[in-house]
């Protein structure tokens, strides 16, 4: 059940003190809601900017030019659902970077002044991406470049497949973050025999190049959202950079995989969506971890 908040003002919604929670609403109208330097660890992955529908079998999401379809999405687009697949969102915008940057400004202020964000793109913008959080946060606040390494998906006959995601990682105060290597699982070396029997069962510490499949479609992870990340991968990002009882935020948070692996890791959430089906998708899976709620005037979630 999800409940209605008609509140606007500063902390009407999340407390220091109060319970993980799934939001659902435009993430512009709700971040600046939330307190300076709150978290601990921010995790965003949003819309890619491909140009192109992103969809997996079973439900189909159209976009209904008279605006009377039976689903809303994002900034209000109209939907109209087609059997055959499970669903879809327009993965382009008119100005990508107007609509990215002021997120990404609330993310700074957001962090603790040992916090960390972890900015997930692909080749498309990252490079764009760089520039901009060099001038939002400094050049010096610059951590990684992680790259997370798959192999999946169609293969390119006239250029290199490309089969890699990026991940910009920058810090609040470069004096001051939080970062622990001990809490991250290890790899297997790659050439056990070169070292010692006592490191080679221990293995070593990754490196900013993550191998890792993606969700597999038979798994126990799959929820059926079109872009869900592993939570191997997200748990990586949240042992290294929070710790216990911190407070950990996604505001593209999708199918909810930060706040399964925070959940898993004793961390507190925040989870924002605006699209219907994530917070469908959310509130089954970290229930019964997480409320769930609607701020403002973002529309209820289909029944």
């Amino acid at each position: 059940m999800t409940e209605t908040v008609c509140g606007h003002g500063p902390g009407s919604l999340w407390s220091p003190d109060g319970s993980n929670l799934v939001v659902h609403a435009d993430n512009a109208e709700f971040l600046p809601t939330l307190p300076d330097g709150a978290f601990t660890l921010i995790y965003v992955d949003p819309p890619f900017n491909t140009g192109r529908s992103q969809r997996r079998q079973q439900l189909s999401m159209v976009r209904s030019a008279d605006g009377e379809g039976d689903r809303v999405g994002f900034q209000g687009r109209s939907y109209q659902t087609i059997k055959g697949m499970l669903s879809s969102y327009d993965d382009a915008f008119d100005d990508y970077w107007s609509f990215l940057e002021p997120r990404l400004a609330e993310a700074w202020r957001l962090l603790a002044d040992n916090g960390t964000l972890y900015l997930h793109l692909d080749y498309r913008e990252v490079h764009y991406a760089k520039v901009l959080l060099d001038a939002l946060f400094g050049r010096e606040s610059f951590l990684n470049e992680i790259i997370w390494a798959y192999d999946y998906g169609g293969r390119a006959k006239n250029r290199w497949p490309a089969k890699h995601d990026n991940i910009l990682v920058y810090v609040k105060n470069p004096r001051t973050y939080h970062f622990d290597n001990a809490e991250v699982d290890r790899e297997p070396y790659m050439a056990p025999g070169l070292v010692t029997a006592e490191k080679a069962a221990r293995g070593k510490l990754p490196t900013d190049v993550w191998w890792h499949t993606i969700v597999s479609p038979t798994g126990k992870e799959k929820t059926g959202y079109p872009t869900q990340k592993p939570e191997g991968l997200l748990r990586r990002v949240v042992a290294a950079s929070s710790r216990k009882d911190d407070w950990v935020l996604d505001f593209f948070a999708g199918s909810g995989t930060l706040g399964a692996v925070a959940g898993q890791l004793g961390r507190r959430f925040v989870c924002v969506d605006q699209n219907p089906q994530a917070i469908e998708v959310m509130d089954k899976r970290l229930s019964p971890l997480a409320s769930v709620v609607r701020f403002g005037t973002t529309p209820a979630p289909v029944p």
